[in-house]
């Protein structure tokens, strides 16, 4: 795999399009940086090392993997609660969770299950990312009023919103509505050319030099030139359940981000990523990125996008812009010195905005009642209550109605007739001839389609005047599966059936069926000779049982 994700190498494109995506991925990683608590350097070497090994070892030729929006606000919160009840562990706690999200991630991926990552109803997918859109915003906002984040995550920045109005700082504020006035107005045209962050960063920055002494407001500092440190993995027996669920949360997040980007990349370059090896070299990039204590990564839709039009095929651009984000930082990481705090707070809150769902927000009400409530109430309980807790009724609940849904259309495929001039049943007109002497004594009882759980109450529904009968004929001729319920469902039908001297014979010629009804002992409750594998063969045995001296038309 990794040699044909090389086999397309455009080093012209290839090369292009990792400098472009290196330009665009150094704003957002020095505000997803700060914006964690982890700090600039954190966001940059995240973007360098998360880059780097998952376009080596990925499953994906032009995937731009880097810190993004949802995986930040995840780990804003695990750093934010670990430092604040381990002040001297919590640091080194919080990015083995980090190592641990990516060792789930690999796991993942060797159990193949990719495949099954991105398999959630829309609704809860677009309700948990507009929720971590919002939760981004708001923890955006005392940095943009020119103080530090509050502890406490959302609610703590709600709680403390009202005194930090009353303290604001106009200078920081300024800046932080110039930088996102520059981010919404910059002419979509020229974003072809340059990154509206880049221009966003580098004009507000020289502005706020010119016209704010450097002491007057807050600026993010020299960042540490050199390789990071190492970070030696920290578990506390305390809390070593809520660190693997924080893992999986993480790790879960980061699958999902990467996997719909991939998606997104394949729509582009008409290949198709390998989900497996994508989360195996997810897993393993962000393994690393604990060990060295930098920020958590995934599939980043906007680097990925770009890196594609304009000409990358290859790993090669995210070899290459991790090397370019290496030289910034190992060289000219005085350069990020005088970068204002609210100038990177209101880039992350721009992010925050292209985060919420607004195509969906706006049609959802159009488009399903039901999945409109799903994905407002998902979001709502991600901002104010937990993501794994939204995630889980959003998907439970958006099943549970997929399956009442499924359940009606189904028992329309459950049908019992004893007249065959209902045209209910697909019988051929020999077949009909056999029913319709059968005087109304024989129940056809013919099914259709996969047969779930949901469809037993139907089954139940339609043989309860069986008594009325002297033989049914069980027809699933048409039933490609059948689940454990509708088999013990269908087991009732016939302990039923044959308590009122009912005879059974049954229609299967599908082997697959047979075999389920093996596992389910029906097939042993009947004699063989009332098992067919024909229907006009088993119309005639039924009719020869209600009325031997009878004589089918020929």
């Amino acid at each position: 795999m990794l040699n044909q994700r090389f086999q397309d190498v455009s080093l012209k494109g290839d090369i292009f399009g990792g400098v472009t995506t290196a330009i665009i991925s150094l704003p957002l990683a020095l505000a997803f940086g700060v914006a964690s608590g982890a700090g600039a350097e954190a966001g940059l070497w995240g973007a360098i090392l998360v880059g780097f090994f998952a376009s080596l070892f990925g499953g994906s030729s032009t995937l731009i993997s880097e810190p993004t929006g949802p995986m930040t606000v995840i780990m804003t919160a695990i750093l934010t609660t670990m430092v604040a009840k381990y002040p001297e562990s919590g640091v080194a706690i919080s990015f083995t969770i980090v190592m641990m999200a990516g060792a789930f991630q690999f796991l993942l991926g060797m159990l193949k299950l990719g495949k099954y990552v991105t398999l959630m109803p829309y609704s809860v997918v677009s309700g948990f990312m507009s929720g971590i859109g919002i939760i981004l915003i708001i923890l955006q906002l005392s940095p943009l009023l020119g103080h530090a984040a509050p502890a406490g995550g959302v609610m703590g920045t709600l709680s403390a919103l009202p005194e930090t109005l009353l303290n604001l700082d106009f200078k920081e504020l300024f800046l932080g509505i110039l930088t996102l006035v520059t981010l919404f107005l910059f002419p979509q045209k020229y974003r072809k050319y340059v990154p509206a962050q880049l221009v966003a960063l580098i004009s507000v920055t020289l502005l706020s030099v010119i016209i704010f002494e450097s002491d007057s407001i807050r600026r993010i500092g020299e960042i540490p030139a050199g390789l990071p440190s190492l970070v030696i993995p920290h578990i506390n027996s305390e809390i070593f359940t809520t660190m693997i669920i924080d893992a999986i949360v993480l790790g879960t997040l980061g699958c999902i981000d990467t996997l719909l980007t991939a998606v997104i990349g394949d729509s582009l370059t008409r290949k198709e990523h390998d989900s497996d090896t994508e989360l195996r070299g997810q897993g393993l990039a962000n393994m690393l990125a604990g060990l060295f204590g930098a920020l958590p990564g995934a599939g980043a839709t906007m680097g990925t996008v770009t890196n594609i039009q304009v000409g990358a095929r290859s790993p090669v651009s995210g070899i290459t812009r991790a090397l370019v984000l290496a030289l910034v930082v190992l060289v000219a990481g005085g350069l990020t010195e005088p970068i204002p705090m609210a100038v990177l707070a209101g880039i992350a809150m721009y992010v925050g905005f292209n985060i919420l769902d607004w195509s969906f927000i706006q049609r959802a009400h159009k488009v399903s009642v039901a999945g409109m409530a799903i994905m407002y109430g998902v979001m709502l309980l991600t901002v104010f209550v937990d993501l794994i807790v939204a995630v889980g009724l959003g998907v439970f609940i958006s099943n549970i109605i997929i399956i009442e849904r499924l359940s009606r259309e189904q028992a329309r495929q459950v049908k019992a007739i004893s007249d065959a001039d209902q045209d209910t049943v697909p019988l051929t007109q020999s077949e009909s001839d056999l029913l319709d002497q059968a005087k109304g004594k024989v129940l056809f009882f013919y099914l259709s389609g996969p047969m779930i759980f949901s469809v037993s109450k139907a089954i139940s529904r339609q043989h309860n005047s069986i008594s009325e009968y002297e033989a049914m004929i069980l027809d699933l001729t048409d039933v490609p599966m059948i689940d454990v319920t509708v088999g013990l469902a269908l087991e009732n039908a016939i302990k039923d059936a044959q308590d009122t001297n009912c005879e059974v014979f049954l229609l299967c010629p599908n082997q697959q069926t047979q075999k389920q009804l093996n596992k389910f002992h029906v097939i042993d409750s009947l004699p063989q000779q009332n098992i067919f594998l024909f229907r006009y063969e088993a119309l005639q045995a039924a009719l020869n049982h209600v009325g031997p001296s009878q004589q089918p038309q020929s």
